[in-house]
């Protein structure tokens, strides 16, 4: 394990349960991959009615890419500015819910294009070798002012 859950705090704007990544076990200029079990957490933000819908995995994905943002900025001596999930496009899963999916999750953002301000990655969640979800993400930077983009 390269990153614990300690330190990913320090890195994303996600605070408390709604940090739902555990782990970075990879991660270079171009991709991360990152691990956790908080999908089987009965007291994950997300969860309603006892289920996990797959859309979230989109945010488990979206959390990899901001990890991987910020440890890209820090690696050039900068700091990551702040950003949003502007998009989602090319959305598949393979799964019904993941709140039924025992083995950890790995969640693994892959960058497409980008620049120090938007980002496209492609991301895939995984566990125990089956794929679970993919998508393309967009990240955008924060309007800044109160401006509307």
């Amino acid at each position: 394990m390269l990153l614990d859950k300690a330190r990913i705090h320090t890195l994303i704007p996600h605070a408390d349960a709604m940090c739902l990544l555990e782990a970075v076990i990879a991660w270079n200029e171009d991709s991360i991959l990152c691990l956790t079990q908080t999908h089987r957490d009965l007291a994950n933000p997300l969860r309603r009615q006892g289920r996990l819908a797959m859309v979230h995995a989109c945010e488990y994905g979206a959390q990899a890419a901001a990890i991987h943002g910020s440890l890209r900025a820090q690696a050039a001596g900068q700091s990551a500015p702040a950003g949003y999930l502007a998009a989602l496009r090319d959305v598949r899963w393979f799964a019904a819910d993941l709140a039924d999916v025992d083995a950890p999750l790995e969640v693994a953002a892959c960058l497409v294009l980008g620049d120090a301000d938007y980002c496209i990655y492609a991301i895939q969640i995984s566990a125990a070798d089956r794929v679970l979800a993919e998508a393309r993400i967009t990240i955008a930077p924060q309007p800044k002012n109160g401006a509307c983009g």
